[in-house]
């Protein structure tokens, strides 16, 4: 899912090559080796952060080394089990994979820089959370990126829709409105499990919990239950497929097609509608997913990277140079401009503030969430019960049954033998 929320927010069409590494001067400098994925941050941007850090940092050259996210884990993996010579100093990870790279001590333990130094309270919490182990700190957030409304302005004017709804009560009025005269209100697919995480969230529920130790599905909880319910009526006042997800068929071609109101998706995936439908162009708005009141956004999944030390650094101070630089607020505003991301921290929200979507990203950034920070996750998302649990209830069965049997499957990938 990850890869995919980049590639829409990504707005750079000149990118660093895959194997390619930014040049510095030698002449004595000790070298930072920084794993970078493709596609996070455009080659100017990489040229002017490595110009400026080597102008301020006289013993240092960077080697920024640019990595494909396919088969990115088990290379990490490999980095921090090694004897660190050659290796990474500093990592880009997807911001929910910190957890299964904290295993074995293999990281640096960055909370005194994070507390001291970098402003930790003000981190999107959605970036810091998944990066912390036992209170801890070790993954380090760089940016961030999120789903909000993508809406057709013209077809809420002729609704008589007049201002985009901030709390869900008004959302659900609003569609219900939309969803007329051969429109579909909202276009939401039935699997989206991303989406409904945000309303599970809202509610107070969350899709597992850890207690003692052991992580246990919780979809049956009351609170939990409520957001499926919201989901439900939303997911209605369309024709989502209750089978499939957001990508089968890509929604973006449906919303291009032109008879759908709304759709919850990154804002880059506005850029593919209009290439698909040219005549949507400066008809399409955007606006945080509504809460349950007026006074905050809904909660909603953040994806994005965070930036990990490895233990085996060659050194640590060097790193940790390289990872407040890029992630202080100078750069990381720079690059939250470049990329249109949401920068690393709640106070930098004014940056992006010129630029609609991603203006809508960051307020409901402020209120993200990451998917269960255990490693056993991925198990989850493998062979995903929530997906079939939504489908279940989307088909007419009973939300309590289905929701009972997806928690002890998300038990038993979680915590083996106790589901």
């Amino acid at each position: 899912m990850r890869r995919r929320l980049l590639a829409l927010v990504c707005v750079s069409a000149a990118l660093v090559s895959a194997c390619g590494a930014l040049p510095g001067s030698t002449g004595g400098r000790q070298t930072v080796t920084v794993w970078l994925m493709k596609d996070s941050a455009s080659q100017d941007f990489l040229h002017r952060f490595t110009e400026d850090f080597e102008r301020g940092h006289k013993d240092l050259r960077l080697d920024i080394r640019i990595q494909e996210w396919t088969g990115i884990g088990p290379k990490v993996q490999a980095a921090l089990s090694g004897d660190g010579k050659g290796g990474p100093d500093v990592i880009e990870v997807g911001n929910t994979q910190v957890a299964q790279y904290v295993e074995g001590g293999r990281l640096t333990n960055l909370t005194l820089e994070s507390m001291r130094d970098w402003g930790m309270r003000d981190w999107v919490p959605g970036l810091a959370e998944p990066g912390q182990d036992n209170s801890a700190q070790y993954g380090i957030p760089w940016y961030a990126a999120n789903r909000v409304v993508v809406y057709r302005k013209d077809l809420f004017e002729q609704a008589g829709v007049t201002t985009p709804p901030r709390t869900r009560a008004e959302w659900l009025a609003a569609t219900e409105k939309l969803d007329k005269g051969g429109n579909q209100g909202i276009y939401l697919a039935g699997q989206d499990w991303y989406t409904l995480s945000g309303f599970i969230w809202d509610e107070g529920g969350d899709l597992a919990k850890e207690s003692a130790n052991v992580w246990k599905g919780t979809l049956d909880t009351p609170a939990a239950l409520r957001g499926m319910d919201f989901y439900q009526r939303l997911q209605a006042l369309g024709d989502g497929p209750a089978g499939s997800d957001e990508e089968h068929p890509p929604q973006a071609g449906v919303f291009a097609a032109g008879k759908v109101a709304q759709i919850v998706a990154v804002p880059g995936v506005a850029q593919a509608v209009v290439r698909q439908n040219p005549g949507l162009r400066g008809k399409l708005g955007f606006f945080p997913v509504p809460g349950k009141t007026a006074a905050r956004p809904g909660a909603v999944f953040t994806g994005g990277s965070d930036l990990i030390v490895p233990r085996n650094t060659g050194d640590r101070d060097a790193a940790v140079a390289v990872v407040a630089a890029l992630t202080g607020a100078k750069w990381d505003t720079e690059l939250a401009r470049t990329m249109n991301y949401v920068p690393n921290k709640t106070t930098l929200a004014s940056a992006v503030a010129g630029e609609e979507g991603v203006a809508a990203m960051a307020a409901g950034a402020a209120h993200g969430r990451a998917t269960p920070s255990t490693p056993q996750w991925a198990a989850v998302e493998a062979d995903n019960p929530i997906k079939r649990y939504m489908t279940k209830v989307l088909d007419g069965g009973d939300p309590r049954t289905e929701a009972r049997r997806a928690s002890r499957r998300i038990t038993e990938q979680l915590a083996p033998g106790l589901g």
